[in-house]
C-alpha cells in the first residue's frame, strides 16, 4: 500500500511541478529548478514502478536526481518541523517524506547495482 501511495504522491507532484513550470518564463532559474525536478521525480516513479523505462536512464542522470529529490525531502522536513507532532499539518507531510525517502533509496540501490 505504501508503494502505491508514494506513486500516487510522485504522480500528483510531478503534475503540480509541470503545471507551475508553465507559468514561469523558459531561461528563468524557477523555471530551470522545475525542470530538474520534474525529471528526478519521473526517475523516481519509474524506478518505484519498477518499469522498463527506468533502466533507460543513465548513470549520471540518476546522480542527478539526487539532489532535487533531498531538496524535496529537506523542504518537506522543515515545514512539517513548524508543527507540533500532534497536529493535522504535522501528519500531512508525512505520505510525502515517507515518498521521497522511498524514492531517493531506490534511486542510491540503482546507482549502486550498476
Amino acid at each position: 500500500m505504501e508503494l502505491q501511495t508514494s506513486l500516487e504522491l510522485l504522480s500528483s507532484t510531478i503534475k503540480r511541478c509541470k503545471d507551475a513550470q508553465k507559468k514561469c518564463k523558459e531561461g528563468t532559474s524557477q523555471h530551470s529548478l522545475l525542470k530538474h525536478r520534474i525529471k528526478a521525480l519521473e526517475i523516481s516513479k519509474a524506478l518505484l514502478e519498477k518499469a522498463k523505462q527506468a533502466s533507460n536512464y543513465t548513470l549520471e542522470e540518476l546522480h542527478k536526481a539526487l539532489p532535487p529529490m533531498e531538496s524535496i525531502l529537506s523542504k518537506v522536513t522543515k515545514a512539517q518541523s513548524k508543527y507540533p507532532k500532534d497536529h493535522p499539518q504535522h501528519k500531512r507531510y508525512e505520505p510525502m517524506i515517507r515518498a521521497t525517502t522511498l524514492a531517493i533509496e531506490h534511486i542510491k540501490e540503482e546507482i549502486n547495482r550498476r
